[in-house]
């Protein structure tokens, strides 16, 4: 075990302010400091950062923290230096003076945390390594080294390389984002040793879902703008599928009186860096964006996330949703799908480097998109956990569809999965039951088959809802690394066991799916609190201090700090010191500017 400088409750208090630790965190800081390997799946807004700057902090040394872009060390540095902890990043954004400075700092053990890519890190010299006592190192964004994940990044496989440097500090790998393949991964490719494995839920409860398919434009369009029009003081990302339609958007959007700016891989580098600082730094609110607006958002208090078409996977959709509501607060988030969608990202799927692979996810988001069954359940069934309740926050739960017992047809599917010892694809298992006459159907021998036929009646795209439900609800899965098979969950074996029943939402045809009503709830709702004339003073001031310390908002105080300071309005030093999010730091630099406005308020308020 590591010797530890404080322990991990005391950091927390002192250093960021926080009474206690949420979920698996306080374990996984145990396994760290106990000199042992990690992997750690949370959602974001879950506190992963935490899980490895309190260790960091805990014992002696420097953490090294692999990071994959820019814009997030800085993010992370601004939050850490401004609570009064020593931490810097090397990337390509710094001059050669102050690139030395770092480095020198480094070297004489009075950085806690040094941030870097990892191509800059295997560049390094061991010479330099050989001067820093690292204690440990943290891979964010660890499913970056996945070539079953979204946003691989070949780099990442090296990591293990540098590990040969520190052969007894450990590591750990942490990331929102990865099925059950990325998993395996990312444990073979980082080399961890005996990890011990944390996986939190998926689940954001905090996060409202709402979906629209079979849109024309106009109707996408009067959607939005709904939506938007009940959200003016909100921070959001619209998300749109390709550059001219980001700027055609956002020129739409500004013709309402929409302030906002666009944002696309197009861009020069200065151009994006200046875009994604103001609403980092809350001079914009709304960003049209294509999917390059990426991993480097970390601000909290994003409110709501738009899909203005269909997401090309299901891990992008759960990563651009999980940009609202990081701080915990309700986001909202809407999907509005057009058939048009599909053509353009199919064509972006045949001209990848994993063709089929690319195109079997579109299939299983454009189901997404369609299904009827609550949106929570779907999406984490896709990584692997089980919702046994509906949600209660979605489009589908609160304008449910009709059920109907579907038992026997889940039987025979599940059957003839299990006669072919779970070697089929969605494709070929829908050609055996309408008895296709395919040449890979019958070299195979499918066709002799008992169930060969035995769906004829049904056509093609009900069969194709039916299995998909079957997934979303985790009867199935699908195994992306043996040709798309699809494997039985224990809960279908239940069902082949005669030991439970299946009900499946009734298949909605495009006109129904149109006029279905939008929730009142999800699109045109306006929180009390953001209108509230406290909650905007205190955001006019944490903004006036983020100006002077020349950082986002959020670093200085999360909205959710500000709303708690609206429901408790604390007149004394101890009373604010209560605050979530108020380290000693900044109660020291920030406590008499903020119980000086909170005590005009309760005056005023008096008179």
């Amino acid at each position: 075990m590591h010797s530890t400088l404080h322990s991990p409750e005391e950091i927390l208090r002192s250093w960021f302010g926080y009474d206690s630790f949420r979920g698996q965190q306080k374990k996984i800081i145990d396994t760290i400091v106990a000199g042992k390997d990690a992997f750690v799946l949370m959602p974001t807004g879950g506190g992963k950062s935490l899980c490895y700057q309190v260790p960091a902090l805990v014992m002696p040394g420097t953490c090294l923290v692999i990071s994959p872009l820019i814009a997030l060390m800085k993010d992370q540095v601004q939050a850490l230096r401004i609570n009064g902890i020593e931490a810097a990043f090397l990337n390509s954004s710094l001059g050669a003076e102050e690139e030395y400075s770092i480095l020198q700092k480094c070297g004489e053990g009075k950085l806690k945390l040094l941030y870097t890519s990892p191509e800059r890190a295997l560049l390094m010299p061991q010479s330099f390594w050989k001067k820093v006592n690292v204690n440990l190192i943290a891979v964010d964004e660890a499913h970056c080294v996945s070539q079953w994940g979204h946003d691989f990044r070949k780099e990442y496989t090296r990591i293990g390389e540098l590990r040969a440097n520190f052969p007894d500090v450990s590591m750990v790998a942490l990331t929102a984002t990865a099925d059950k393949l990325t998993r395996k991964d990312i444990l073979t490719h980082l080399g961890l040793h005996q990890p011990e494995v944390f996986i939190s839920s998926f689940d954001r409860p905090n996060l409202s879902i709402s979906v629209r398919s079979g849109l024309r434009s106009a109707e996408k369009n009067d959607l939005l703008f709904s939506f938007l029009a009940a959200r003016r003081n909100d921070a959001g990302i619209i998300y749109c599928i390709s550059r001219k339609m980001c700027e055609v958007l956002s020129g739409m959007l500004f013709e309402r009186g929409i302030r906002n700016a666009f944002y696309h891989a197009g861009m020069e580098s200065v151009e994006r860096a200046r875009v994604q600082d103001a609403f980092l730094h809350d001079e914009i609110s709304v960003v049209v964006a294509t999917i390059a607006f990426g991993m480097g958002i970390d601000k909290s208090n994003v409110r709501w996330v738009v899909h203005y078409n269909l997401p090309r996977n299901m891990e992008s959709y759960y990563q651009e949703i999980g940009r609202a509501g990081r701080d915990g607060l309700p986001g909202d988030t809407l999907l509005l799908y057009g058939a048009r969608d599909l053509g353009m990202l199919g064509y972006f799927a045949t001209q990848s480097a994993q063709p089929e692979l690319q195109l079997e996810k579109l299939h299983r988001m454009q189901y997404f998109a369609e299904s009827r069954i609550c949106r929570k359940r779907t999406l984490l069934s896709y990584f692997g956990e089980k919702l046994t309740r509906d949600c209660g926050n979605c489009d589908v739960c609160l304008h449910p569809p009709r059920f109907s017992d579907h038992t026997k047809t889940a039987q025979l599917v599940f059957t003839l999965i299990e006669r072919c010892r779970e070697q089929l694809s969605l494709g070929i298992l829908v050609g055996v039951l309408r008895g296709s006459n395919a040449e890979e159907i019958r070299s195979r021998g499918f066709h002799l088959l008992q169930q060969f036929g035995a769906g004829r009646e049904r056509p093609e795209h009900e069969w194709r809802q039916v299995i998909y439900q079957l997934t979303g609800i985790g009867y199935l899965e699908v195994a992306y690394d043996d040709h798309h098979a699809l494997r039985l969950n224990p809960s279908a074996q239940e069902v082949l066991a005669g030991k439970g029943r299946v009900q499946l939402a009734e298949i909605p045809s495009r006109k129904t799916e149109r006029n279905r009503p939008v929730p009142e709830i999800l699109v045109a709702h306006q929180r009390d609190a953001d209108s509230g004339e406290l909650f905007e003073a205190l955001r006019k001031l944490r903004l006036e201090i983020a100006r002077e310390e020349k950082v986002a908002p959020y670093i200085v105080f999360h909205d959710k700090s500000l709303r708690e300071m609206c429901d408790r309005l604390p007149l004394s030093e101890s009373e604010l010191r209560s605050i979530s999010g108020l380290s000693d730091r900044k109660m020291e630099k920030y406590g008499e500017r903020f119980l000086s406005l909170l005590r005009e308020w309760e005056s005023f308020s008096q008179s």
